[in-house]
């Protein structure tokens, strides 16, 4: 039933682009009929194939935690255990954090807009949240590159920024399955480079003092 409303989600936001880049949104509905259909291929070989190439997949802290994974999974405990499944506190926050979102939202509906567009959006700052802390500073690096952008070029930035976001997501999104078969092939790559928290980063640091 989850998937049924997430996918009727997706076509709604994708009429949505559809009228604002004039498509027909016949040619948009049989699209998502073919792609829901190849779907059903596609992802279970998907799955099988990160399934193969990375042990990790599905723990939080690697490099493919899969976060929707872990939400799904909560929001199954919670349907057949209720509210008692979840941890001490957890409803309250809830609730102050919603109260909190509207007021934002109502803030930055009544002021001026030069005022408000310094006041962050609650959904914006739900996401990292909702898909892991990593996704913040993808978000940050976008936002600081569109901000120059606007300053440069403010009417192309407008009008061509959603494409560029859209095709640098997708991009990230389609180099996975390469990485994938090059994971399976055993190819490792001249230069890896990781980002470590300082506590991390300083574990590292004590280690390698100890080697030399």
């Amino acid at each position: 039933m989850m998937s049924i409303v997430s996918t009727a989600a997706d076509l709604m936001q994708d009429f949505k682009t559809g009228y604002l880049t004039l498509a027909s949104p016949r040619s948009m509905f049989v699209s998502q009929v073919i792609g829901t259909a190849m779907g059903c291929v596609i992802a279970p070989c998907v799955f099988w194939l990160f399934y193969k190439a990375f042990s990790d997949v599905g723990i939080s802290g690697s490099d493919f935690p899969a976060p929707n994974a872990a939400i799904f999974r909560s929001i199954a405990i919670l349907g057949v255990e209720g509210f008692s499944s979840l941890p001490k506190n957890c409803l309250t926050l809830c609730y102050i954090f919603f109260a909190g979102a509207v007021v934002v939202n109502l803030i930055r509906d009544l002021v001026p807009k030069k005022v408000s567009r310094f006041i962050p959006i609650p959904m914006a700052m739900a996401i990292p949240f909702y898909l892991g802390t990593y996704f913040a500073i993808d978000m940050f690096i976008g936002t600081v590159i569109l901000f120059v952008w606007q300053r440069l070029d403010r009417a192309k930035a407008d009008t061509f920024g959603h494409a560029v976001a859209s095709g640098l997501i997708c991009g990230h999104g389609i180099w996975v399955l390469p990485q994938s078969v090059l994971s399976l092939a055993k190819v490792k790559p001249p230069i890896c480079m990781k980002f470590l928290s300082r506590r991390m980063n300083d574990k590292v640091n004590a280690f390698l003092k100890t080697l030399s």
